[in-house]
């Protein structure tokens, strides 16, 4: 399945649980960016941009994909240097990398600019041993995210 929305789409595999959103100017006390959230289990509904609310359920074989929009402000910084969307290696992912550490999952957070808008991308994994095995299905995912101009 195809989703799209605010410039962000992605095939959805069947069996993953996907969502783009922002959250209302109230709820946030500004203005929103995009987060994109896909995970190969069933999302709840109530969860934190990068996860929080999420990866308490995530089992050994879980994958949650965040990706969360930085304002016009951030194109040109050294921390979004980092041109075009990219796919993630094993080796970047590790417990202390968890927004919210969790006993033996793990993460990798990717920060980058593509088409003028940017990103950080974050990937967490229900297990840190298991993410040789879960790092390529994360990537055959990412490889089918298109972001338009802004």
């Amino acid at each position: 399945m195809r989703m799209e929305s605010h410039g962000i789409d992605v095939d959805v595999p069947q069996g993953w649980d996907g969502e783009i959103y922002r959250r209302s100017p109230e709820e946030v006390g500004g203005e929103t960016l995009p987060v994109m959230h896909l995970a190969n289990f069933p999302l709840p509904a109530e969860r934190g941009d990068f996860g929080s609310g999420a990866v308490e359920m995530m089992r050994s074989d879980s994958v949650l994909i965040a990706l969360a929009e930085f304002g016009p402000e951030s194109v040109g910084t050294a921390l979004f240097s980092r041109e075009g969307f990219p796919l993630v290696d094993a080796e970047d992912f590790a417990p202390d990398q968890m927004q919210r550490p969790m006993a033996g999952q793990s993460g990798a957070q990717y920060f980058f600019t593509e088409n003028g808008r940017t990103f950080c991308l974050y990937v967490a994994l229900g297990s840190h041993s298991r993410r040789r095995e879960l790092v390529p299905e994360v990537n055959q995912l990412l490889e089918t995210v298109r972001v338009t101009l802004s």
